[in-house]
């Protein structure tokens, strides 16, 4: 007994690790477009959505249920397979972090759920119907409606801005795109805390400490809520680079657009449980908004590369889920591997981000960091024009534009020099 309370604590522990990290890894979503467009200092920024994240798990428990009561069998779950779920969603999480990719931590928590519940009880513990409705489509629908939400948003803030003073205008998009990103915040401490609630719930109900079918109790939601207030607070800023000036250089405007769209798609899942990516809905938004202003453009080799994150992170998650999951059944000293490969390799990963240093006094640098995804190649063609000075007008007085030829000794125009004078 002594042994199984023990690695129910250090699965709860472990839960809360995972919380910390989805709080920094998903700072971006909620705070980078207003970073990136100056509308908050970005410590302000961080703080304020730390706060809310905060409020936002206290708000709905619909997600925490679909995770502990719908996605897996939960009788046949032992605490070493939450602990190994967990190991796999955490090393993901932080492997984007280091290369400044906004993956879906969500989707990281669900792949290592299903992998290390497969690698333990087979194919028929995960309920495929909640799977595909609430985890897969979602995870499809939620970066195109969003993203077309923006779009349309975009182009319709400034048709209707159109006529208005500039500054003024500026100002005000400004402000509505704190109380956006606010709004953002809430979203997510009310979609992503819930996650690691139904992780420590299925943890509890699977060694006995509640009942089968039980709602998170109020420790379990304030931890949590705490857990990815903390790391929300420390702030992802290689991701928030990412999002911020990474896929598309935002105006007031745009982020305006771009974080209410998200906020509404975030808030809406939520209500229904499901567990939706916020990474999905903030990263379509903002590509949606780039492409509503005329002339905005979308960095295709950044979102290209943000794409195949999250194509790899259900199927990687879950490998190091399973992966870790048959190490746990190798006993207490396999549990005990897993546990010191996991902080190893946390730490060597903290190691080589501390090669260059990225924060609130640089994030939104004029440089790309080394890390982080490579700018848009320029083209041949464009090169070459950007190299060649195009020729004068000619306007006015021809002679003034058309430069007189160089003079050189000896020439017939040039005055004599005392060596040419006749004697």
């Amino acid at each position: 007994m002594e042994s199984f309370s023990l690695i129910l604590a250090i699965v709860v522990v472990t839960a809360l690790a995972f919380d910390f990290t989805n709080g920094f890894h998903d700072t971006a979503n909620a705070m980078a477009t207003t970073i990136s467009t100056g509308a908050l200092k970005p410590k302000v920024a961080v703080a304020m959505s730390a706060v809310l994240n905060l409020v936002g798990a206290f708000l709905s428990v619909e997600v925490a249920n679909t995770i502990s009561k719908g996605l897996v069998d939960e009788t046949g779950i032992r605490p070493e397979v939450i602990f190994a779920a967990l190991v796999g969603a955490i090393l993901w999480n932080l492997l984007t972090w280091l290369v400044g990719l906004p993956s879906s931590s969500s989707h990281a928590l669900m792949g290592g759920l299903i992998g290390a519940a497969v690698a333990s009880a087979g194919v028929g513990a995960v309920h495929g119907g909640v799977l595909l409705t609430k985890v897969l489509l979602p995870a499809v629908a939620a970066p195109v409606v969003a993203g077309v939400a923006a779009l349309v948003g975009t182009r319709l803030t400034y048709r209707l801005g159109r006529k208005a003073d500039g500054k003024a205008a500026e100002k005000g998009y400004r402000a509505g795109q704190i109380a956006s990103a606010g709004l953002v915040s809430l979203a997510h401490g009310t979609n992503d805390a819930q996650k690691t609630m139904g992780i420590i719930t299925l943890a509890l109900i699977a060694g006995g400490a509640l009942a089968p079918a039980s709602d998170p109790p109020l420790w379990v939601i304030l931890s949590a809520g705490l857990a990815i207030a903390l790391g929300t607070y420390l702030g992802g800023w290689r991701i928030i680079r990412t999002m911020g000036r990474g896929l598309t250089d935002l105006q007031p405007q745009q982020g305006f657009a771009a974080q209410t769209s998200a906020a509404t798609v975030i808030l809406a899942s939520s209500h229904l449980g499901f567990s939706l990516s916020t990474t999905h809905s903030v990263s379509g938004a903002v590509m949606g908004s780039g492409l509503g202003r005329k002339g905005g453009v979308v960095r295709w080799s950044t979102a290209t590369r943000m794409f195949v994150a999250w194509g790899l992170t259900l199927p990687a998650a879950a490998f190091v889920g399973a992966l870790a999951e048959w190490v746990t059944k190798l006993g207490d000293w396999g549990t005990a591997l897993v546990a010191v490969f996991l902080v190893v390799s946390s730490a060597a990963i903290w190691k080589i981000s501390r090669r260059e240093v990225i924060d609130h006094t640089n994030v939104n640098g004029d440089d790309e960091p080394a890390a982080g995804p490579e700018p848009e190649p320029v083209g041949v063609v464009t090169a070459a024009m950007a190299a060649v000075t195009p020729p004068p007008a000619l306007t006015g007085d021809l002679k003034a534009t058309v430069p007189a030829p160089a003079v050189t000794a000896g020439a017939p125009d040039a005055p004599p020099t005392p060596a040419a004078t006749p004697v």
